[in-house]
């Protein structure tokens, strides 16, 4: 299979770095709004293309995996490159991947293409997860936990209060929710009951750091609703304390099963990992395999990861994952 990778900021990075790992594909190169030449790419042979020119190249390229923003680049990259290609991306707004869904579908159906969105871990792998413990366990609650791990919208935001140089934002998840949700009580949890919110932040010599500590814990959407602590540090601190981008989280349903609800169950699904975007790219490489495979098969418009059987994921025959995975 022939890749491409539209965007190369830490998650195109880490698509390319995947693929590596996948000996059934090959990048063909990248695409770029920055200047192409600017770019130094860790593969022999791949090149980058300036991203005005991605039509140009539709015959040459298997699946093109978007590795852009969701709060403005994917709702208008994904489907205006649908039409061409088979895409795939990792949509992340929940709100409003309904919407983005029916644009891209649309797109892929007018062009005979496959797409895949919101493909990654939450939404993605957290996703299944939820749906196959609430088909197993329909008398239950669903639980999410996120963290401890680096926010990357939540610390951008940060970033745009005037008198911030840079920050990091942490989403903890309070251990006493944990706990309770663990020990089958099924509490009903507050969104500030769930989660905290670390924030450290390097500020401009002289800033208003009182102001900008208001601003961070009362902005809408983004911290009012939690328990926000502020650490004002050095950028030499942050450099060397703060540069990588970790993240995880917990996926937790607990129900009953018995004629009077006597048997208590508990079923989880937790990440740990050292690298957010390297991860999220992981995912959306071995689900770049599935569009291809999907495509191939005539099986056309959008899909979710709902829609993917397992075994399209996988390298593997299907006698090779009967005998050793089954």
């Amino acid at each position: 299979m022939r890749i491409g990778i539209y965007g190369y900021g830490n998650l195109g990075k880490g698509v390319e770095l995947a693929i590596r790992q996948n000996p059934d594909m090959e990048l063909f190169g990248v695409f770029t709004r920055r200047d192409p030449a600017s770019l130094k790419l860790m593969t022999d042979g791949a090149k980058a293309y300036a991203a005005q020119d991605i039509e140009t190249y539709k015959d040459d390229i298997d699946v093109l995996i978007i590795c852009g923003g969701s709060a403005t680049d994917l709702p208008v990259m994904t489907p205006a490159l649908a039409k061409h290609f088979n895409v795939i991306d990792s949509f992340d707004t929940h709100a409003d991947i309904p919407k983005h869904f029916a644009a891209v579908d649309a797109a892929a159906r007018e062009g005979g293409k496959t797409a895949a969105i919101s493909v990654g871990w939450d939404p993605g792998m957290f996703s299944l997860n939820r749906l196959y413990a609430g088909c197993i366990l329909p008398d239950g609650k669903d639980y999410t936990f996120w963290g401890k791990g680096v926010s990357q919208g939540h610390s951008d935001a940060i970033r745009r209060i005037d008198g911030v140089i840079d920050a990091r934002q942490y989403t903890c998840p309070v251990e006493a929710a944990l706990d309770a949700v663990r020990s089958g009580e099924g509490p009903e949890l507050t969104t500030r009951e769930k989660h905290t919110r670390l924030c450290y932040v390097v500020a401009e010599e002289g800033a208003d750091l009182a102001r900008i500590e208001r601003e961070i814990v009362t902005m809408p959407k983004y911290f009012a609703d939690y328990d926000t602590t502020v650490h004002f540090i050095s950028k030499e601190e942050l450099d060397r304390d703060h540069k990588g981008i970790p993240h995880g989280g917990f996926v937790i349903r607990t129900g009953s099963t018995g004629l009077y609800g006597e048997h208590k169950h508990r079923i989880e699904y937790s990440l740990q990992l050292d690298s957010n975007p390297e991860f999220t790219s992981s995912v959306l490489v071995a689900y770049a395999r599935a569009v291809y495979r999907l495509n191939q098969r005539g099986e056309i418009g959008c899909k979710t990861v709902f829609d993917i059987a397992p075994a399209d994921l996988s390298i593997l025959s299907r006698e090779e994952m009967l005998a050793h995975l089954l």
